[in-house]
């Protein structure tokens, strides 16, 4: 069914597509007793305990569908057990010109260079005061682009602030490659600026009573190695509870599609099928060079069950989909999940 749906879409322009789905999925759920029908279907129950919190299942969805915190409710009836919306910013951004999003069919991926185009934190915020009860919420956080990097974590702090209420736990976004100069936050100085800038802001939380909010770091999956050795020192530094691996990646190796096609697109994360190795090597590195002691979401090329599973088996906690879920449909959310939740 889904394969009929996705011909249908795939035949707009991707962001178009992006809009009329979910603009049609919000209509279909206004249609009596069909949300909690398409709740029973996807649904899968896989209670686990991951960075002080309790997740109905390991599969989430990565930051970048729902950015804006509009489809909470419709994507928690597909099966999710958390989504992470977002990337947001203080102020609200168009991002970058159109168009911006772009599909290699054959290699089951997406390009994007959308520049974290967002609603701001203030509407945002207004809009997770009304989120579904029960469904984990993460926050993902960045700087507008005007904003330049010596002052990049004034920006992480507003959004960090403003949403400390309605969201379950942060993720700070220093790798996206669509925002000029955002990844030389990654390098040691920055990034530790950032991070203890948040930390401090969580202590002031904690000591008026506040319950402490898990503070993740996503990263690029173009680091190097040593470079991963100086992100590990970082996060055990500065305090903070957990990695995201992988970001989209600049990288262009291994696709089938025609290199003068791929060359057209130009710049943008590339994410999908392709990536799946790569994550997964970050991963497995990350969780044995900490002896599987840093919590770890795993995100990167989940395509299918096993895909997902490789993922949990490198040392992921959870793990999140994104392009895949485009390809795929709700079906790869219940299928991995349910093959997840068999590893026990």
């Amino acid at each position: 069914m889904y394969t009929l749906i996705r011909r249908f879409l795939f035949s707009m322009p991707a962001e178009k597509a992006h809009h009329f789905t979910f603009d049609g999925i919000r209509l279909l759920m206004k249609i009596p007793f069909l949300s909690q029908i398409t709740r029973c279907i996807y649904s899968v129950s896989d209670s686990y305990e991951f960075i002080g919190l309790t997740f109905k299942n390991r599969v989430g969805l990565a930051a970048g569908l729902d950015k804006n915190a509009s489809h909470l409710h419709e994507l928690g009836a597909l099966g999710f057990g958390f989504i992470e919306i977002g990337t947001v910013t203080p102020k609200p951004q168009d991002g970058n010109e159109k168009p911006r999003l772009f599909r290699l069919k054959q290699d089951a991926c997406l390009i994007n260079r959308m520049g974290f185009n967002n609603d701001g934190v203030d509407v945002i915020v207004e809009r997770l005061k009304h989120r579904p009860m029960g469904l984990i919420v993460g926050g993902n956080i960045g700087k507008n682009k005007i904003t330049p990097n010596e002052n990049a974590k004034d920006d992480y702090g507003i959004c960090f602030t403003k949403l400390y209420d309605v969201v379950d736990y942060f993720v700070v976004n220093v790798s996206s490659p669509n925002t000029p100069n955002l990844r030389e936050l990654q390098d040691k100085g920055p990034l530790l600026d950032i991070l203890n800038h948040l930390i401090s802001l969580r202590n002031t939380f904690v000591e008026n009573g506040k319950k402490a909010k898990p503070i993740l770091l996503k990263i690029a999956p173009d680091l190097t190695y040593t470079q991963i050795d100086d992100v590990i020192s970082i996060v055990q530094e500065s305090g903070i509870d957990g990695l995201v691996a992988t970001n989209t990646t600049i990288s262009r190796d291994g696709l089938l599609t025609p290199k003068s096609e791929v060359d057209a697109i130009g710049a943008g994360g590339l994410s999908g099928k392709v990536l799946q190795k790569r994550s997964t090597e970050i991963i497995q590195y990350i969780s044995n060079k900490t002896q599987g002691k840093l919590p770890i979401i795993g995100v990167g090329g989940i395509h299918d069950a096993n895909s997902a599973v490789e993922k949990i088996n490198a040392g992921a906690g959870l793990v999140q989909v994104y392009t895949g879920f485009v390809y795929a449909g709700p079906n790869l959310v219940k299928q991995a999940a349910k093959a997840i939740k068999k590893m026990a």
